[in-house]
């Protein structure tokens, strides 16, 4: 994947590389790693560690909460130049290693300065709803069922008071909020009505530049409070400003979560 590029950096120790990763978050304790739990990120350190034959140190454009998926997490590390194999032999060798429920999908080169966390411009999540009385067989491990009928025009009036950039203190955890800045852009809410494999689906589309601890599920669980007819819609727009964790809504349970994509400038891939 990179072997037309590596003569140029014949100079240099290491490698960048960026993988693409997709896991299923339900037996996982969250993407960070954590002292004696198992965690997405201890996964790929621990077959790094022996396809490197070192220690690797990883670093995920998201800090996923425990339950939750990915479809498109990345994870960037610095890689021996010596001992890093070509990026299909990676590939194959990481999916050898980390289990059923951890896929790395695509494997790149990436420049010196690139960060999986801190050089990405945007990313999305999506966050699936099964609505109404029949509970879901086949979307059960990734969808939230709401026992009841949702108004998706008043779901969609109350997102619109979020999008822009705000101070969102009220949609995070209020502990994780403690003299921190936190004030993000989302740049959409889609809200959408979709079937998966023959199961109707509700699928609630958030793009924003950064994201605070639980911020989307706080938002979900905000917009079907309004769904179900216990807010109207403005009611959003005062939780927003009133800065305060109590102003919102529940935060929806974290396997209905996924982060489905990360955006980065073209600049960083070699």
């Amino acid at each position: 994947m990179w072997s037309s590029v590596s003569g140029c950096r014949s100079e240099m120790t290491s490698r960048t590389i960026a993988l693409t990763v997709s896991y299923d978050g339900a037996a996982f304790a969250g993407f960070a790693r954590q002292p004696g739990r198992r965690t997405v990120q201890g996964e790929l350190e621990a077959a790094l560690a022996i396809i490197l034959r070192a220690p690797v140190a990883t670093t995920g454009a998201g800090r996923t909460d425990a339950g939750v998926h990915a479809l498109g997490q990345v994870v960037s590390f610095a890689a021996p130049e010596t001992s890093a194999p070509e990026g299909r032999s990676l590939l194959r060798s990481l999916n050898a290693l980390t289990g059923p429920d951890v896929v790395v999908t695509g494997v790149r080169l990436a420049s010196p300065a690139f960060d999986a966390r801190h050089s990405a411009v945007g990313r999305e999540y999506r966050y699936r709803i099964v609505p109404g009385p029949v509970p879901p067989l086949f979307c059960a491990r990734t969808a939230w069922w709401v026992d009841a009928s949702l108004d998706l025009v008043a779901m969609r009036e109350a997102a619109r008071y979020l999008i822009g950039e705000h101070d969102f203190r009220s949609f995070c955890v209020a502990g994780s909020a403690k003299g921190k800045r936190t004030y993000r852009r989302i740049d959409v809410i889609d809200i959408a009505p979709t079937r998966e494999l023959g199961e109707h689906c509700l699928v609630i589309r958030v793009v924003g530049n950064a994201f605070l601890h639980s911020m989307v599920r706080i938002i979900v669980g905000s917009l079907v409070e309004v769904g179900r007819g216990l807010h109207d819609p403005s009611w959003m727009g005062e939780a927003l400003v009133a800065c305060d964790r109590a102003a919102a809504g529940v935060t929806a349970p974290a396997h209905g979560l996924t982060l489905w994509y990360v955006e980065y400038p073209d600049e960083y891939w070699l």
